[in-house]
């Protein structure tokens, strides 16, 4: 092995990181200590010296990553190498072209369709909220399912909801305020209706939850609400668990996931008549592409049940 190289900047790139604290989301902090981690232990088990990098060390890292590791997830490392530049205001080296072509021999060697969420359709969500039982936890999982599928909202946006977003209007439906969201992450908020149906049972949920709790939905213990939020991976298991309740084959329960509401509620917009730019405003995308993605299967379906006229 060839004689390992020391540099200060590889003992100091978590304090470095540190500074970024408050300016992103925690998630997003996360995959940059986990992804600058990996290049720091790679160069070691090489020798190579992470902080500055020579162009040919990240070139190899990133092409041994790319045997492993799917192209997003590659490119995204990528990124934490540049910021740990940056912080560390050494030279950065990330925008040379052999990186560039680094990256695109990963992406042709390894092509990679974006896996697809299935989508919570409204005939899903009626016989999921029917599963439900009379209980706390059935009272809460039937709020959160009917929430999340009219606002067309991402898991994290769901469980961030805190009950002073929440307002209930004179015609018996409710406004609601999401906050912040991983396309809108200064907070400008977007302000989203629902219907009486989902009003009521949020209503019903409060009834019970009773308690002055700030976070809208909460974790239940013992038969008791607890003050605090819950985690996204609440959302899933609610799906998944109600998916199982209805009879589901359980190859299609394990399509389901946390981000299944959204794309559920994207795909019925369309099947009744919704053009793309309302259902991007309704759902708060900001790229169609990943739109288009969601309306992939709910474009099919339209034309299996509507076929287009012949032109013969």
């Amino acid at each position: 092995m060839a004689r390992k190289k020391v540099c200060s900047s590889v003992a100091s790139w978590r304090s470095e990181f540190a500074r970024l604290e408050g300016a992103y989301a925690p998630s997003t902090m996360k995959a940059y200590y986990s992804d600058v981690q990996a290049f720091v232990d790679w160069c070691h088990e090489t020798g190579e010296l992470p902080f500055p990098a020579e162009i040919e060390t990240i070139c190899s890292f990133l092409e041994a990553q790319g045997k492993e590791k799917a192209p997003s997830t590659v490119r995204r490392r990528l990124y934490a190498i540049r910021k740990a530049h940056r912080l560390l205001r050494l030279p950065d080296p990330t925008y040379d072209e052999d990186i560039n072509l680094s990256l695109r021999r990963i992406r042709r060697a390894k092509p990679v369709r974006p896996k697809q969420a299935k989508g919570l359709t409204r005939d899903y969500l009626d016989r999921f909220i029917e599963s439900e039982p009379d209980t706390p936890w059935g009272l809460r999982n039937r709020a959160m399912l009917s929430l999340g599928y009219e606002l067309l909202s991402r898991r994290s946006e769901l469980v961030a909801l805190r009950t002073d977003d929440i307002e209930f209007r004179p015609d018996g439906t409710l406004q609601v305020l999401v906050r912040r969201s991983k396309a809108d992450p200064f907070g400008n908020g977007r302000l989203a209706f629902t219907s009486q149906p989902t009003a009521k049972r949020i209503a019903d949920w409060l009834d019970w939850r009773s308690e002055e709790i700030p976070y809208l939905f909460c974790p239940i213990y013992q038969g008791k609400p607890v003050n605090r939020d819950l985690s996204v991976t609440t959302v899933k298991q609610v799906i998944k668990d109600a998916a199982k309740r209805s009879g589901l084959d359980p190859s299609i329960v394990g399509e389901f996931s946390g981000h299944s509401l959204r794309v559920g509620a994207a795909q019925d917009l369309l099947k009744m008549g919704f053009d793309t730019a309302a259902i991007m405003r309704a759902g708060g995308w900001k790229s169609i592409n990943v739109l288009s993605r969601y309306l992939e299967k709910a474009e099919h379906n339209v034309w299996a049940s509507d076929p287009p006229l012949s032109t013969q």
